[in-house]
């Protein structure tokens, strides 16, 4: 085949041969140079081959020939076309009738007029079609004997010869649609007419787009049939060329097969690793994989080291064989007690910070100190300060049987059972009472209990003989993530497997020849796999760490700053008569610097003296014996005279 514009092959090509090889042969696009083509960035070089698979019309170009003006039409206009045999319009009948004879054309022949035609009898509307049987002589006038057809009869008219036009010769038949038009060959340069349209005669040029297979190229082309590019159709002379299209991991995981798929590395993503294990620096360009099919089961747990200054982190498999046993799991605030709370199941708890209660206006709240042991009972309202309810924690205090004999006073108190109420915001510290010496499984665990969850694995994974876990004086399991991975293998190691997410790790890879090889038995591959902090932190931007709501904020006002604010001008005067009434006693200079300091203007305010700094509880004000003092200190006199 000789080439030919990939507009002349676009018009003339018949869908049913599809697919059609096309070899680039010459044009204004060559010596790779790349354009934007479609949105596809395409590079078009002489003799490249590009496999054509589909082909659809997206507009046709309207023009008149006469003027050169254009519009487009859609695919799905409504018009009809009447197709016009003549390349040319004539000025009378005459010049019809002799253009006729010149071309040996018989009588009759069929023509129209873009004027309206007027007659003794009647008149012929404009682009109204007519039929030339004869010429004669008429009331002694050269005429020519023309056949109009209304519908319901057909009407003879005498128009003579010099009656003026100008007249086109059209092709008799029923008017076609525009995709018809198009479509038949015969009609390809012809113009035609169409009365919904302003001009009398006019030209279509279809532009088609064409789908198209490029070698290297992962997507599918697209190529506009304008493009001034010449072609050669080679599709006879190349049923043995086979195009390379890439693929990336993620579309190999939606084909679903066939596995074991052999594969050749094009291209890596950039970024940083996710992982940090050495077979992510085998992949570079070149390099084979085998893959083996989809990852089982899909989910897998997000686990993080504790006892660390650093931690690390892990994604550990569903399939992992190591045996884990439950660890007192710490809670920073009563918030996320709430959230280990569940129906059936009791959780206790031992405070680790001493806290005093401020912000709640409810005899049933009090304060904690170390040790103190509570039973989370449930989530309720109380009512705090300024008027507002806010959210609070149920607990129980529970008795303390190891307590010393010279606390035994406070047992009888303990032994109530009284119930306690803490604001969802308080920041304390507790870790879980529990004694479950239980062995379980990876699967079992995440079954029976809610994440996140401390463990210690006490028995490595016998499948992994290099399990990281077992290392480590405790996890936590973070939270469960369900995500479809491929089982990988490099071809140099088909002994060593390992699983990609194509999410997060998405090579641009292509089929290799060859056959894969398949291990014997099941896959060896490696159950826990540590990654890196940044795709730690990605992970944890994932809608089901989202779904965690963080712990709601203190109230406003709480600190003392704020009731300075509302009780300043109220208390003015009142507190400069205490200040001058009552000095705290000097202290040397060596120990005052780790002393809080007192604010001045805060009558009837005690001094704060945080309990994990000085080993001491906080104690309720005595009103009994108030005498010369609005303010009641601690005697911290003795207690500070003894660490001299």
């Amino acid at each position: 085949m000789e080439p030919v514009s990939l507009q002349d092959f676009a018009c003339a090509l018949d869908p049913a041969s599809l697919p059609r090889v096309l070899r680039v042969c010459s044009g204004v696009y060559f010596q790779g140079s790349i354009y934007e083509i479609s949105g596809n960035e395409c590079c078009l070089s002489t003799g490249d081959l590009m496999k054509v698979t589909h082909i659809r019309l997206q507009t046709a170009v309207c023009e008149n020939p006469g003027t050169g003006q254009t519009m487009e039409l859609a695919p799905n206009f409504h018009g009809h076309f009447h197709p016009l045999t003549g390349p040319q319009s004539y000025g009378t009948l005459e010049e019809l009738v002799s253009a006729a004879t010149q071309c040996s054309k018989k009588l009759p022949i069929c023509f129209l007029s873009t004027h309206r035609i007027t007659t003794e009898t009647r008149v012929v509307p404009e682009d109204q079609p007519l039929m030339l049987e004869a010429v004669e002589m008429h009331f002694r006038t050269r005429c020519a004997r023309c056949v109009l057809d209304t519908g319901a009869h057909q009407v003879v008219l005498h128009l003579p010869l010099s009656q003026k036009g100008p007249f086109w010769e059209w092709k008799p038949g029923t008017p076609r649609t525009l995709l018809q038009v198009l479509q038949d060959p015969a009609l390809r340069h012809l113009l035609f007419t169409c009365p919904t349209l302003p001009w009398r005669s006019l030209i279509l040029r279809p532009k088609y787009e064409l789908q198209a297979i490029m070698h290297m190229r992962r997507t599918i082309v697209k190529i506009p049939s304008t493009l001034e590019v010449d072609v050669e159709d080679v599709t006879a002379s190349s049923q043995h060329i086979h195009f390379i299209q890439p693929l990336l991991l993620s579309e190999v995981l939606a084909r679903e097969g066939p596995f074991p798929l052999l594969t050749e590395i094009l291209e890596v993503p950039e970024g940083p690793p996710i992982f940090p294990s050495p077979w992510m620096g085998s992949f570079q360009k070149g390099q084979r994989l085998c893959i083996y099919g989809l990852a089982s089961p899909l989910w897998r747990v997000l686990v993080s080291t504790k006892g660390r200054k650093v931690p690390r982190h892990f994604m550990v498999s569903g399939a992992y064989q190591g045996k884990l046993r439950r660890r007192p799991r710490e809670f920073p605030t009563a918030y996320d007690l709430l959230g280990a709370l569940q129906p059936g199941r009791p959780l206790r708890v031992v405070a680790t910070k001493d806290y005093e209660g401020e912000g709640v206006e409810n005899s049933g709240f009090t304060s904690l100190a170390v040790g103190d042991r509570l039973e989370v009972l449930r989530s309720g309202q109380a009512h705090g300060v300024q008027g507002r309810d806010i959210d609070v924690l149920v607990c129980q205090r529970l008795s303390d049987e190891t307590r010393e004999e010279e606390e035994e006073e406070f047992e009888e108190e303990a032994e109530d059972q009284e119930q306690i109420l803490l604001p969802l915001y308080v920041s304390g510290g507790f870790v879980e009472e529990m004694s479950d010496g239980r062995r379980y499984s990876l699967e079992d665990l995440t079954a029976q209990f809610s994440l996140p969850c401390e463990v210690k694995v006490v028995a490595k994974d016998a499948s992994h003989p290099a399990d990281p876990l077992p290392s480590f004086p405790g996890l936590r399991l973070e939270e469960k993530i369900t995500e479809p991975f491929l089982v990988v293998s490099l071809d140099s190691k088909p002994g060593m497997c390992f699983e990609i997410p194509p999410r997060w790790l998405d090579l641009t890879v292509v089929e290799a020849e060859g056959q894969p090889d398949q291990p014997a038995g099941s896959l060896p591959v490696a159950t826990v796999e540590e990654v890196t902090d940044a795709f730690y932190y990605r992970l944890r931007k994932l809608p089901a760490f989202e779904s965690q709501t963080p712990p709601p904020r203190p109230p406003k006002g709480q600190g003392l700053s704020g009731q300075k604010k509302q009780s300043g001008k109220e208390r003015g005067v009142k507190s400069s008569q205490v200040l001058e009434l009552q000095q705290p006693p000097l202290l040397p200079k060596a120990k005052t610097k780790t002393l809080p300091e007192v604010s001045k203007g805060s009558s009837n305010m005690y001094s704060k003296i945080p309990a994990h700094k000085k080993g001491l509880r906080l104690t309720k004000p005595d009103t009994k014996d108030r005498g010369d003092y609005d303010h009641d200190y601690e005697e911290v006199s003795d207690h500070f005279q003894k660490t001299l």
